[in-house]
């Protein structure tokens, strides 16, 4: 992930109005209880683990989790959250552990934020070697929409209530599948600014990236309650074993 794009104590503390704002938090038992069924053994480790919204819920289901995360404040704010869940700083695109598990994730579309293909793959490459004989990947990112932009660039406005407007500026890059955004967030009397980039994947060059680290599609879900996925669906919900011999 780039520096300067990442997560101070500003942007994390603004992370976690968002996604409360946005029903985020809400869904998080429901990805814990997805998740929890792959944990065989009762171990897991996330990539990105951020605030621990979704390995919080995890941990209490009684799997072991642990997690890796670039942001100092973020893991502040876990470590806030939760004294079960074992975490350390460190890029998910280049990582090594001393154990095997049952699961790695990465999910709420943490993968897009590695910048370039190579991250992305060898972030794919770091998490198959961390997985046992049986473990499982799932990966959560959006569906890229690309539709709006004019001579590259794009201005949406999302209202979610009476308090809580954002305004996105998105530049695209399309050679190298990168949007560059910055987000304003109006709230009340104050207007805060989050900047992002992003490298977008489609579901069909992710499993290609998955194949070429031993790894192939097992299932594909729309939701954490598994309803199917479809060519109208927003995101998309990936799990990938270890291929077949």
């Amino acid at each position: 992930m780039l520096d300067e794009y990442g997560y101070d104590d500003n942007l994390s503390s603004m992370y976690e109005e968002y996604t409360n704002l946005i029903g985020r938090d809400t869904e998080a038992g429901e990805a814990a209880a997805f998740l929890e069924r792959f944990c065989i053994r009762g171990n897991a480790l996330e990539l990105g683990i951020g605030n621990g919204r979704v390995a919080g819920p995890l941990s209490e289901r009684g799997v072991r989790v642990e997690g890796i995360d670039n942001s100092d404040s973020m893991l502040k704010l876990l470590a806030e959250r939760t004294y079960q869940v074992e975490a350390w700083k460190g890029d998910i695109a280049n990582f090594s552990v001393e154990q095997v598990y049952d699961l790695v994730f990465c999910i709420y579309g943490t993968f897009t934020l590695l910048s370039n293909r190579e991250d992305q793959i060898a972030c794919l490459r770091s998490a198959a070697a961390a997985l046992n004989k049986e473990g499982v990947l799932v990966i959560e990112i959006r569906v890229p929409v690309l539709g709006g932009f004019v001579n590259r660039q794009r201005i949406t406005a999302r209202l979610f209530d009476d308090k809580n407007t954002f305004v996105d500026t998105e530049t695209h890059d399309p050679l190298n599948q990168t949007v560059t955004s910055t987000s304003l967030w109006f709230s009340g009397k104050s207007i805060r600014r989050w900047p992002q980039r992003i490298r977008y994947v489609y579901h069909q060059e992710l499993d290609t990236m998955a194949e070429c680290v031993g790894l192939e599609l097992a299932e594909r879900w729309e939701n954490w309650m598994r309803d199917g996925f479809t060519d109208t669906s927003e995101r998309h919900i990936s799990v990938y074993r270890r291929a077949s011999p």
